[in-house]
C-alpha cells in the first residue's frame, strides 16, 4: 500500500489497465432518464472505480460514463471537438499536467469557483480552472527475487552502477516510458533533464542495457511482476501501490537522491455538455471524502489539507522534505510542449539510448 513506514523507501508495486471502450454507470435511483456525467480520464476503470461509486452515492440520480484514454488522446479530443462545434466531456482528468495547464491557457477549459478552492493549496491551482488532485512520486519499481542478498538500486547513481555491474544478466529486462507516446514519460524525462546534470549517463545507460519502451505503466509493470524484467524506471508510483497488495514480488523505491512527483489534474472543458455535472464532480473529487477514497483505496497520496493521515502530500512532504520534487500547476508547465524544444530533447534522448532512425 502507498502508505509511509518509517523511511518510506521501500514498497510493493502495480500497474494500469489497458484503454478500452467507454463504462457507463447507470444512476443508483434506477432512474431511466437520469442526467449522464461524460468523463474522459487517464485513471484506469478498476482505480476509477472507487471515486465513481462514492460520487453515485452522494448523487444518486446521476449516471456516469467514463472513458479511460492515453492523455494525449483526451487533450486531442477535447480540442477536436470544441473546434468542430461539439460538445465534450463534462470533466477532464489526467496525470499530462502540460497538456491539462495548455487546455486552461488556450481557453479550452473554464473556471470552477468551489467552496474548497480558498483552501486548496496555491501549488496546486490555476487560475481556479486548473486543480491538482493528486500526489504521485515516480518511482523505480523491481522484481525481488532477483535482488534476494542484494539492495536494489535506490539512487540514478546506483541504477548505472547496477546496470553496468549486471551485464548481460540484465540486458533486455529493464523497462521504462517511450517518451514519444506517453506524455506523463516526457514529462517525467524533462524533470529528470532539470534535476539531475547527470541524466544522460543513466539514458545510456540504459540504452546499453537494452531497455524496452512503453506507452502504459502496465506493460513494464507486469513484466516486473512475472520476472520478465529486472527493473523499471520512472514509473508512477500509485499504480505500483495498487498492484502491490496483490504482488508480493514487487517492490517500489522512491529514488533518495530525488523523487519526481507530479499530479492528476482535473479541469471541466469550456465545451462541456453538462458543466454543472463536471463541476459537481471536480468537487466531489477535492472533498474530503472523495480525497480519503484515493488515499485509502487507490493509494494515491491526498493533497486536500484537511485529511488526516499516512498517505496526504502534506505529511509524505513533512517526512521527505527535499528529496521530494513536486511539479507545480502553473504557466511554466508549457514549455515542456515547446515542439522545437520537444522535438531536441526526444532527439538526443533516442541518440542517447542509441535508438535506430527511423
Amino acid at each position: 500500500m502507498f502508505r509511509l513506514a518509517a523511511a518510506l523507501l521501500l514498497f510493493l508495486a502495480g500497474p494500469i489497465a489497458a484503454v478500452g471502450a467507454p463504462d457507463f454507470f447507470p444512476a443508483r435511483s434506477g432512474r431511466t432518464d437520469a442526467p449522464v456525467l461524460n468523463v474522459y480520464s487517464s485513471l484506469d476503470d478498476p482505480l476509477a472505480q472507487p471515486l465513481i461509486n462514492g460520487f453515485q452515492s452522494a448523487n444518486p440520480d446521476i449516471a456516469v460514463r467514463h472513458e479511460n484514454m492515453l492523455t494525449g488522446e483526451i487533450y486531442d479530443r477535447i480540442v477536436r471537438e470544441t473546434d468542430a462545434g461539439q460538445k465534450t466531456a463534462d470533466f477532464a482528468f489526467s496525470s499530462a499536467m502540460d497538456l491539462q495547464v495548455k487546455l486552461t491557457n488556450d481557453g479550452y477549459a473554464q473556471p470552477s469557483d468551489l467552496p474548497l478552492t480558498r483552501s486548496w493549496p496555491a501549488w496546486a491551482n490555476w487560475r481556479n480552472t486548473a486543480y491538482a488532485l493528486t500526489f504521485e512520486p515516480a518511482v523505480f519499481v523491481y522484481h525481488k527475487p532477483s535482488f534476494a542478498g542484494r539492495k536494489p538500486p535506490s539512487t540514478r547513481a546506483e541504477f548505472v552502477r547496477f546496470l553496468q555491474e549486471a551485464g548481460s544478466k540484465a540486458f533486455g529486462r529493464i523497462g521504462t516510458y517511450d517518451i514519444e507516446r506517453s506524455g506523463v514519460g516526457f514529462l517525467f524525462m524533462a524533470r529528470d533533464q532539470e534535476q539531475f546534470g547527470d541524466i544522460w549517463s543513466v539514458i545510456r545507460a540504459m540504452g546499453e542495457a537494452g531497455v524496452k519502451l512503453y506507452a502504459t505503466s502496465s506493460d513494464i509493470l507486469e513484466r516486473v511482476a512475472d520476472g520478465r524484467f529486472l527493473l523499471g524506471y520512472n514509473i508512477v508510483g500509485s499504480y505500483a501501490a495498487d498492484w502491490a497488495e496483490h504482488h508480493p514480488d514487487l517492490g517500489i523505491i522512491l529514488p533518495t537522491d530525488y523523487t519526481v512527483v507530479i499530479s492528476r489534474i482535473g479541469l471541466v472543458p469550456e465545451a462541456a455538455a453538462a458543466p454543472e455535472l463536471g463541476r459537481r464532480y471536480l468537487e466531489f473529487f477535492m472533498s474530503a471524502e472523495g480525497q480519503s477514497i484515493m488515499a485509502r483505496e487507490l493509494h494515491i497520496a491526498a493533497v486536500n489539507p484537511d485529511v488526516a493521515g499516512d498517505n496526504t502530500a502534506s505529511t509524505l512532504q513533512d517526512i521527505l522534505g527535499a528529496q521530494l520534487r513536486p511539479v507545480p500547476v502553473s504557466p511554466g508547465l508549457m514549455v515542456y510542449l515547446d515542439q522545437v524544444k520537444r522535438a531536441r530533447l526526444i532527439a538526443r534522448w533516442k541518440d542517447v539510448l542509441g535508438l535506430p532512425e527511423p
